[in-house]
């Protein structure tokens, strides 16, 4: 995983994929609105920080928003962005089951540049509501760890230091995939096949 800086991240890659430091490493596809999107962030009071492979901006050691590049778009993501004032409705949910990210999507540098004031309003409001502490609500019965993703974790230190380093968004991905089997067997089954991709630091979904 790309843990040095964003300069190296636009460079080689987020390194949490065997096309780290390729051509065709995903970050790549979107080069330009990526640069172009970094350039408004540093211009903020947020401090560039590296976090699960990807530039990640912070507010007092906060997380508000952080570059974020798939196969088909790249994206600003902001953390609670599900508090955000969004009358356009350009903000994304990332999957059904997404409680507090919003994706801010993008596919050019042309889109950047056209959505400047939008952008800049998102990001200053997510900046205040990190600093006024809001959260979004969690549920106040948030689903258990699966007995056999516990286990597993339980069974290997590794795996289960990279589970604790995921966002809580990536591990409940990991909840909810392995604790949606009915029988026993297919959650150990699942629990085995995410360790890859929890060692990885990613979430169930990404790719």
């Amino acid at each position: 995983m790309n843990t040095t800086s964003a300069d190296a991240y636009l460079q080689d890659g987020c390194g949490r994929c065997d096309r780290y430091r390729t051509p065709d490493c995903k970050v790549h596809l979107w080069t330009e609105p990526l640069r172009a999107l970094r350039a408004l962030l540093l211009a903020t009071e947020l401090t560039e920080e590296m976090k699960w492979g990807s530039p990640c901006y912070t507010l007092d050691d906060e997380n508000v928003v952080m570059l974020t590049a798939f196969k088909e778009r790249c994206a600003l993501s902001f953390f609670q962005g599900a508090l955000l004032s969004d009358a356009e409705g350009l903000l994304q949910a990332p999957g059904p089951n997404s409680r507090s990210v919003r994706l801010l999507p993008f596919t050019s540098a042309e889109q950047v540049h056209e959505r400047r004031g939008s952008i800049a309003r998102f990001i200053n409001d997510a900046t205040e509501l990190r600093r006024s502490g809001a959260r979004v609500a969690s549920h106040q019965t948030p689903e258990p760890i699966p007995e056999e993703l516990r286990a597993r974790l339980d069974a290997d230190p590794e795996a289960a230091a990279a589970f604790e380093a995921l966002t809580p968004g990536r591990q409940r991905s990991y909840v909810l995939h392995v604790g949606g089997a009915k029988k026993s067997a297919t959650r150990a089954a699942r629990a085995e096949r995410c360790v890859p991709r929890i060692l990885s630091g990613k979430g169930f979904n990404e790719r």
